[in-house]
């Protein structure tokens, strides 16, 4: 992976699109298989967590929408006490196991009440961005720390943030016409 070299990830050829497996074509009866990609939000958050180890070290993290389970491997290696991974599609959470597999790292069902909530770029619809919004206020009124890896996608709540760091991340040309996108660690105020 680019950013954190790392960790290691079995994903798509730079070269696939998000579409291709479906003939280029959405089909609503199957999600898109978003994990596998390494997206910008979840590659900061890792770079993030692997350089302030600090931020999860001993807690318990949820990475939530994990993907391709880049910023949960990055918490469990880390030292997070205990890493969960939830996604709605159970073929992201598949994957998930499996990279953290190849990273010498497990997964663990989600606790109760998470220590630090992870998400990145799940802000990207109309549809997705309130949930995820009221996912992330419920665990931080719980008292998580909620950290958010976001490329400045178009649904962000930024008002609900603020901008921690900063990192250029390598992107596949094929899934965001860029090379590279400018991509922020948000911790929810």
């Amino acid at each position: 992976m680019p950013l954190a070299p790392e960790i290691s990830l079995h994903l798509a050829a730079d070269s696939a699109g998000l579409f291709d497996s479906a003939g280029g074509e959405f089909r609503s009866d199957e999600p898109p298989p978003f994990w596998a990609f390494v997206w910008a939000g979840g590659q900061a958050l890792a770079r993030f967590l692997l350089d302030h180890p600090q931020t999860v070290a001993g807690r318990r993290v949820l990475d939530l929408a994990t993907g391709s389970g880049v910023a949960a491997i990055a918490a469990a290696k880390a030292g997070a006490a205990e890493v969960a991974a939830t996604d709605l599609d159970p073929a992201s959470e598949a994957a998930a196991r499996r990279n953290a597999a190849a990273n010498g790292v497990t997964l663990s069902a989600p606790a109760e009440a998470p220590d630090v909530l992870l998400a990145g770029d799940v802000f990207y619809s109309p549809t997705v961005a309130p949930e995820m919004a009221r996912q992330m206020r419920a665990a931080r009124r719980k008292g998580a720390e909620v950290l958010v890896g976001d490329p400045g996608r178009g649904y962000f709540p930024d008002r609900l943030f603020d901008r921690i760091a900063e990192y250029a991340v390598p992107v596949p040309a094929a899934l965001e016409e860029a090379e590279t996108l400018v991509t922020g660690v948000w911790r929810m105020r």
